[in-house]
């Protein structure tokens, strides 16, 4: 999937190491010819508290700018609430909620979107891409 079909102008992935040992990772997929998905932003509960999900979000929508996309979208959990609120300090918003259950429980989805054209709060710095 991501691997074997790529572009690397248009898509991109960061790996987040501490100590030598991946702790976290993003990857910013085309979503459509005008909008990148944000996927996968994740930080072992051993690395949270670092800015490392900080880090690894501001990389990911400073590679949206530059790769050319007017907009980012992702899709969370109501219940991941650290996430929630650093997409929000990025300047996401919440377009969309949906009730679904997964992993056994009643959960609601939320899609948030952020205007990559408005300047914005990223901080890029460099971790690992592929």
């Amino acid at each position: 999937d991501y691997a074997t079909g790529h572009n690397s102008d248009r898509e991109a992935a960061w790996i987040a190491e501490l100590d030598s040992k991946r702790v976290g990772c993003v990857f910013c997929v085309a979503a459509d010819e005008t909008r990148a998905q944000l996927r996968l932003l994740l930080v072992d509960p051993t690395a949270r508290g670092r800015g490392l999900g900080a880090r690894l979000l501001d990389e990911c929508v400073a590679f949206a700018r530059r790769a050319g996309y007017t907009r980012m979208i992702l899709w969370t959990n109501h219940p991941l609430r650290a996430a929630r609120l650093l997409y929000i300090s990025r300047g996401f918003e919440l377009v969309r909620e949906e009730p679904h259950h997964s992993f056994g429980v009643d959960l609601i989805g939320q899609t948030y979107e952020l205007d990559l054209l408005r300047s914005g709060t990223s901080r890029p710095t460099v971790l690992a891409q592929g």
